[in-house]
């Protein structure tokens, strides 16, 4: 037998194996395909104080090797997901971590304190949201400011607290020991790498923003460095995100130092991409002899 289970910061998830935020919504769908009790867990889709509707036009392009996206971080608000979603994820079996973005950090703690008397197993904190106070530029591009609002929303988080960091950073490893610093008890990382494209056509950008989200297979080896650095100068649980597809993927992120990785654009591919991956783990430890995945926890 082997055992698949991980604890991170006091909650145990079954297997390493989540759903990232974005591409599973809040695991409606993909319940229609196979039991969501099989997966370690879920990250909501990325959730605002207020309803958003998200940005017009061209949301999604495929790119090779990957996809670009422009969503806008579309959502019901805080208030609709604790009354309308919530309840639907908390009889399915699996750890729920509540993905939380903003554009002002008085918007971040408002949503936190929503959040504290709910059922959510962790808090999964977007610092790539732009801050209007300042410009537009993400909370999650400079060190400092990423500091100040994990700093306010540790302050008021009754939940454990993953930071999922930008790769558009201009230092992850800073990034990360900025945030842990602050308050962070784990790390999720990456988020997507920004991308344009252009139609030659019409000879003007895809997309409305012009610029975009770009994540997929393309970005994998980014990411795979990223928390390689990170799980080498930080002591703390890592999530891996990138371009993860099937369970060789998910082995690559946890031999470079991820405790659990997390499933986006790969779930576009096909509906069931997860349990592939699960039991694909499971195949691996049991031909490779592995107990435990902390035997090849952060091994390279």
């Amino acid at each position: 037998m082997v055992n698949t289970k991980v604890n991170i910061c006091g909650v145990e998830f079954e297997n390493p194996v989540i759903a990232a935020s974005g591409t599973f919504g809040f695991g409606r769908e993909y319940a229609e395909y196979f039991s969501l009790s099989r997966l370690g867990g879920i990250s909501s889709k990325g959730l605002t104080l207020h309803k958003k509707e998200g940005n017009p036009g061209i949301r999604i392009y495929e790119t090779t090797g990957g996809l670009l996206n422009s969503i806008g971080l579309q959502n019901p608000g805080i208030d609709a997901f604790i009354k309308d979603e919530l309840p639907f994820m908390e009889k399915q079996g699996t750890v729920i971590l509540a993905n939380v973005g903003g554009s002002t950090l008085e918007e971040y703690i408002k949503s936190i304190e929503k959040l504290n008397d709910t059922n959510i197993h962790m808090v999964e904190l977007n610092i790539s949201c732009p801050n209007v106070k300042e410009g537009g530029m993400a909370f999650g591009t400079k060190s400092e400011t990423a500091y100040k609002v994990v700093s306010e929303v540790r302050g008021v988080c009754k939940k454990p607290l993953i930071v999922k960091l930008s790769p558009n950073a201009e230092n992850i490893v800073h990034m990360a020991e900025s945030c842990v610093k602050a308050g962070a008890d784990g790390l999720s990382l990456v988020n997507t790498l920004s991308g344009m494209a252009i139609d030659i056509k019409a000879r003007k950008p895809v997309f409305n923003n012009i610029i975009a989200g770009l994540s997929g297979p393309c970005i994998k080896p980014i990411a795979l460095r990223m928390v390689y650095e990170v799980a080498k100068a930080i002591n703390v649980p890592i999530l891996g995100i990138g371009g993860i597809t099937n369970y060789k993927d998910a082995i690559e992120f946890i031999m470079a130092g991820a405790w659990a990785v997390q499933v986006g654009s790969g779930n576009f591919i096909k509906p069931t991409i997860t349990l592939d991956i699960i039991e694909g783990i499971e195949e691996f430890m049991i031909s490779e002899g592995i107990k435990s995945l902390e035997e090849i926890r952060g091994l390279v």
